[in-house]
């Protein structure tokens, strides 16, 4: 078992807003709530986890008899092509709960390390 610091970069697109004298004129979307989105969605649940294949019983006992221990578990084996795949779903439907269609994720980047990542997009 190993750990990974893991970084997320969310790439959306939408119609500019124009509202004149609104704070939000020439915005897409205030990026204080892009990541308010990504924290409660995806950050959150699995900041400092441990990030486990359901499917994984061996590793799911052990995990099981550590007391305190923050475990998440996926429906598919926690590789950065995964991980960035499940963040998509997720943050899809949430950016799409929160601003119908006036927003679309068009990407979802993680970063294993600085210089290594894998990338999401619509249609994959």
């Amino acid at each position: 078992m190993h750990g990974h610091r893991y970084a997320i970069e969310i790439s959306l697109s939408g119609n500019i807003i124009s509202m004149p004298s609104s704070s939000e004129e020439g915005m897409v979307m205030d990026f204080s709530d892009v990541k308010a989105i990504a924290q409660k969605h995806v950050v959150e649940p699995w900041d400092h986890a441990f990030l486990v294949y359901a499917g994984d019983t061996v590793v799911l006992d052990f995990l099981k008899s550590i007391e305190g221990h923050k475990t998440v578990m996926l429906d598919c084996v926690p590789t950065a092509e995964n991980l960035a795949s499940k963040a998509f779903q997720i943050l899809d439907l949430a950016y799409r709960d929160t601003y119908g269609n006036n927003l679309r994720l068009e990407r979802v980047r993680i970063y294993e390390t600085p210089n290594n990542w894998a990338d999401a997009t619509r249609g994959e």
